[in-house]
């Protein structure tokens, strides 16, 4: 059974790694990378293929970048071709970037059963792209690999087969376990294990406006009065700073550094004393890794790491997120659950068994 991996965004990578990590006991089925170029960047890109034990791609559609609209365009013609030429039995699609509904929608349209892995979740905001594309690829997809409980209960309300969803636990925290021997602090970083805020931001309800940035500014530099904060900026994040003539005013009381590597923001996130972020990914990560999370983000369709995980949902509430900062600083901060369920490790080798059989 040949079968098509479909990723092209950072989260992606790290989640396919996972079946390939344990695909040699599987013999049955032969997975062949299609690598969409969505993120095109090398730290972002081809250096965690390095890292992550990833194979070269068997097809890379170099897509880059562009709007919504033409980067799913270019990624459906790009994979279309590929599908007609290469003839796959079936094709996995992870997460809820333009890479994801992008491929499932060519799959159908050309009778390739489509296995979705991270399905079910929601934020029920529909401003968000990622909601748009949670929502189609699951419409059309055959099976429904799901993280936690809220994505049956969601696929189920949807009218999802039950027979097709199947909860399988999560596959980044498979290759984080996996990984985590392999964290390493970034180069020229001296932080105390243990002593610092590592903050990621990139959404744009929080780096869009000016006005909102400056204010997200403010927190971060009253934080830094109380720990040290480091703050891995993001392209797009750089240029929205800079354009406020925010960067410098933060550069002067934040660390401020480029973009790290996978290794690099495992180390961060397992070390750090607080995680500051508005991203999906780090939200489970820290989780997993018992690490206070603060959200950025009114809404999460990760809501099992704020239920029975670490992470607080903040949006702009900007009086809770100093009263979490002093829970943490004191001791006093939510205590999670030991583990999410199913969020084991073995979420790749449980969703390759279905497949196989």
């Amino acid at each position: 059974m040949i079968i098509d991996m479909i990723a092209g965004a950072r989260p992606n990578f790290m989640k396919i790694a996972a079946l390939y990590a344990v695909a040699h006991e599987f013999p049955s089925l032969k997975l062949r990378f299609v690598h969409t170029g969505q993120h095109y960047d090398f730290k972002m890109s081809d250096i965690f293929l390095q890292q992550l034990g990833l194979p070269e791609p068997d097809c890379h559609l170099g897509v880059g970048s562009g709007t919504h609209a033409v980067q799913t365009a270019e990624i459906m013609k790009g994979y279309e071709g590929w599908v007609q030429q290469s003839h796959p039995d079936a094709m996995v699609v992870v997460g809820d970037v333009n890479s994801t509904v992008a491929c499932a929608l060519v799959a159908a349209k050309e009778g390739v059963p489509v296995a979705h892995v991270e399905a079910g979740l929601r934020s029920f905001d529909r401003t968000m792209p990622e909601e748009i594309n949670r929502i189609l690829t699951d419409s059309i997809s055959d099976w429904l690999f799901v993280t936690e409980a809220s994505g049956v209960a969601n696929l189920a309300r949807e009218g999802r087969p039950l027979s097709s969803i199947h909860l399988v636990g999560h596959v980044m925290i498979d290759t984080l376990l996996r990984m985590m021997p392999h964290a390493q602090p970034p180069a020229g970083v001296t932080l105390q294990e243990g002593t610092y805020a590592f903050v990621t931001l990139h959404r744009p309800a929080n780096v869009d406006d000016p006005t909102i940035l400056a204010t997200l500014c403010d927190q971060l530099i009253s934080t830094a009065e109380r720990m040290p904060v480091i703050f891995p900026v993001h392209p797009r994040t750089r240029a929205r700073l800079q354009d406020a003539n925010l960067w410098d005013t933060l550069a002067a009381r934040v660390q401020i550094v480029e973009p790290v590597t996978y290794f690099e923001s495992l180390w961060l996130t397992k070390h750090a004393r607080v995680v500051i972020t508005d991203s999906g990914g780090l939200q489970e990560e820290s989780t997993a890794l018992n690490v206070p999370c603060l959200t950025l983000r009114k809404n999460t369709e990760r809501p099992v790491t704020v239920s029975d995980g670490t992470s607080t949902l903040i949006g702009h509430d900007w009086v809770l997120f100093q009263q979490c900062i002093a829970q943490i600083m004191d001791g006093a901060y939510k205590r999670p659950l030991a583990q999410i369920p199913y969020w084991d490790g073995n979420a790749g080798r449980r969703i390759l068994s279905i497949l196989a059989n």
